[in-house]
């Protein structure tokens, strides 16, 4: 039976880089489960990649069909985002493992719909400092960055990933990615081989 690896932290803990390279290390075999999400494409994004991008119709349509696993609404500065998990498909945990990018609902929501035994967490966790700099860094390459968001963003991490929401969700393995990322990034393969 295969497992759906769940990489979750705050905004800029390096979640997506570390995503990435698990996909890449072709020994793992991990398959990506895209999200889907109406939030509007970001500079060096690609459809289908990072995120399915839709519209709100699109999205009702999903919903109507039956097809959404997991939802959350994000009310940001430029209107609500959804992000979503959609049943299109594409996951065969008869065959494969597989990678997902979420936060601790939609952790929950995936094993309330699939199981524990088959969802494992992989918590990514920074210095928050260290957080706001890569922020900060990552917004002035936008072409129209978009700072009310991204303080918005990093305000409500703190109370999405509380220690208090992670114990609750039963989170005890947490991968501390402050300096190297390429330490990080073997700890969590490693950890990963373990459980495969």
């Amino acid at each position: 039976m295969g497992k759906i690896f769940c990489v979750m932290g705050k905004s800029t803990s390096g979640k997506d880089t570390i995503y990435k390279r698990l996909l890449a290390d072709e020994s793992l075999g991990l398959k990506r489960i895209v999200l889907y999400t109406t939030r509007p494409i970001r500079a060096r994004e690609t459809d289908g990649v990072e995120y399915h991008f839709c519209t709100q119709e699109q999205e009702e349509e999903l919903r109507k069909a039956g097809k959404i696993i997991e939802k959350r609404t994000y009310d940001t500065v430029y209107g609500p985002w959804d992000y979503f998990t959609v049943d299109d498909g594409s996951v065969d945990l008869d065959r494969d493992d597989y990678l997902i990018i979420g936060t601790l609902d939609s952790y929950q929501s995936l094993i309330a719909y699939y199981s524990t035994e088959q969802v494992v967490p992989i918590y990514i966790e920074v210095d928050d400092g260290i957080r706001l700099q890569r922020a900060m860094r990552r917004e002035q390459k936008q072409e129209k960055p978009r700072y009310e968001e991204m303080c918005r963003r990093f305000l409500g991490d703190a109370k999405d990933f509380s220690d208090d929401r992670i114990r609750e969700c039963g989170i005890t393995k947490r991968f501390v990615n402050d300096e190297s990322l390429d330490d990080t990034v073997r700890e969590v393969t490693e950890y990963i081989w373990r459980l495969k």
